[in-house]
């Protein structure tokens, strides 16, 4: 692909590499833990070598998922923090999916939906990392009734994560110029200015 000298970074090679290091661990963990959670999904496990070797991955993948996803928090809590400006777009987010997005109020480099998003992941992915500790029988032996209840914790998070990862997906699809940022790290200027014009003011000063 020819990129355009003109166009703006929005992530650097290792922010891209860590995104898709935890992206995959993810369809990976996602796919293992429906093995386990229902008789119909078991065929799964053969992808991991069978039902064994699924079990002696999943957590192991998990633990490298927590990692790659700890480091992007902290590369980028901060450029998640919510302002009033993000709850009015969240407010009005309707106009967005009517592809009337000029009036919105301007978004830093991130927009309300996609710091709702963040911190949902964040959440998820901290209890899915305290149970799944919890449900590591190999190396933790505690009470079943702990276990039990960490179980349901750790499948109702599971759920609610791959909704979101799903909803993430789709709206980098669907808006246009989205994924070509994870791809290769640069936006067009035309799309910064009009889906995230305070970052576009402050990367280029106009």
């Amino acid at each position: 692909m020819i990129r355009n000298p003109k166009d703006l970074t929005r992530y650097t090679p290792q922010e891209r590499v860590n995104h898709w290091l935890g992206g995959i661990c993810f369809i990976l963990l996602a796919l293992s833990g429906l093995a386990f959670f229902h008789p119909a999904f078991w065929p799964l496990t053969q992808l991991f070598g069978g039902g064994v070797w699924a079990r002696i991955l999943h957590p192991f993948i998990g633990v490298l998922m927590a990692g790659s996803f700890l480091s992007l928090f902290l590369r980028f809590r901060s450029l998640n923090v919510m302002t009033p400006a993000d709850k009015e777009w969240l407010s009005r987010a309707g106009e967005m999916l009517d592809g009337k997005d000029h009036n919105l109020p301007e978004q830093g480099k991130y927009n309300g939906g996609q710091k709702l998003m963040f911190w949902a992941l964040a959440i998820g992915m901290l209890l899915l990392l305290i149970t799944g500790i919890v449900l590591w029988r190999a190396y933790f032996n505690l009470p079943v009734d702990v276990v039990r209840f960490a179980a349901v914790i750790h499948a109702a998070a599971a759920a609610v994560l791959i909704a979101v990862v799903m909803v993430h997906i789709y709206a980098a699809i669907w808006v246009k110029g989205t994924m070509r940022a994870m791809w290769y790290g640069t936006v067009t200027r035309a799309w910064a200015k009009q889906h995230h014009r305070a970052w576009y003011r402050q990367v280029t000063g106009k």
